[in-house]
């Protein structure tokens, strides 16, 4: 009998330990050890007294020009200086390797490893450093573009309620709010694609769970899975409606919010329009968000329920009541 095809595979840490030693010519004792599945697989990586990130992605997930493209952006960020978990060099060059999985070709990339601790509840002084690390990379990516995806209202308002459509009614009041919150701020997007905001490379996914910051508060950023083009100004949204759920005492977000955006405008200035938009952007990425859920996540998984739904609908109509109550 022929094995059956499968969906998605956990590949064997050893075997990849031994793998990418051979591949990179790693020298010292090797220990690889599975982190995180999700949309993509990490494995944490140690040869001798080095310590690496590995990252395998899941089948059909990223094309691999879209990964090349991620790279090239890291690798630019490296250049300039900007603390970033970058890609590293087999013996013959190359930065993306091929393996044949049971469910098809994955490719795999070794980052180095991003030192640091990750940190929930920031201080303001960690605020003002991460605003200013932000605004330092949307420097270095203003007018840029990459062969990846660009995020405008269709892709992040309109194709996630459709995805979403294929699992829960139309009827449901959550699939209502999506609908409707989407609607209105497709009408802002059009608006801001007449004028002069600012665009360029976006990560479109740092908060705390991105970042590793020292004890000095280096901070160094990873996860550029989902870079691609976009207006700047929803990196700010997307961080800002993280640390909004983050902070239960609404003035103590405030202060954040105010230290954040003071070190962010040391380094580049805001307009009053890209400020105006904060509340729109981090609405339209936590849509986006759902839509990935639906994408790539099997149905049995927990997350995809209508109490999830709810919770997670729910996070996105405190953040936008909040705003129009100020």
């Amino acid at each position: 009998m022929s094995n059956f095809p499968i969906i998605a595979s956990i590949l064997s840490d050893k075997k990849l330990g031994e793998y990418v030693k051979e591949k990179y010519g790693l020298r010292g004792k090797i220990q690889c050890k599975l982190f995180r599945t999700g949309v993509n697989h990490t494995y944490f990586l140690f040869a001798g007294n080095h310590k690496y990130a590995v990252r395998v992605y899941c089948y059909k997930w990223r094309t691999k020009t879209e990964i090349q493209e991620e790279l090239r952006l890291l690798q630019l960020l490296s250049e300039k200086n900007l603390s970033v978990s970058f890609p590293i060099s087999d013996k013959e060059g190359k930065l993306i390797q091929d393996i044949d999985a049971p469910e098809g070709v994955r490719h795999v990339v070794l980052f180095s490893f991003a030192e640091g601790e990750k940190i929930r509840f920031m201080d303001d002084e960690t605020c003002f450093i991460m605003g200013s690390l932000m605004a330092r990379f949307h420097s270095i990516t203003l007018d840029k573009t990459i062969n990846r995806t660009n995020y405008n209202s269709e892709l992040l308002l309109k194709t996630p309620y459709k995805l979403l459509a294929q699992f829960f009614s139309e009827d449901l009041p959550e699939m209502k709010y999506l609908k409707n919150t989407g609607g209105e701020i497709s009408k802002t997007f059009k608006k801001l694609e007449d004028s002069v905001i600012p665009k360029g490379i976006v990560h479109l996914d740092v908060w705390y769970d991105n970042v590793s910051i020292k004890k000095n508060k280096e901070i160094t950023i990873f996860d550029f899975d989902n870079c691609g083009n976009g207006f700047l100004i929803l990196d700010i949204g997307y961080f800002l409606i993280q640390l909004f759920h983050i902070e239960s005492d609404k003035k103590v977000y405030e202060s954040k919010v105010e230290t954040f955006l003071n070190g962010y405008r040391e380094v580049r200035e805001l307009s009053e329009q890209e400020t105006e938009f904060i509340p729109a952007a981090g609405a339209s990425i936590f849509i986006f968000y759902l839509g990935v859920q639906a994408q790539r996540f099997d149905w049995s998984n927990i997350f995809l329920t209508e109490n999830y739904l709810k919770m997670f609908v729910g996070r996105i109509k405190s953040w936008m009541d909040y705003y129009k109550s100020l």
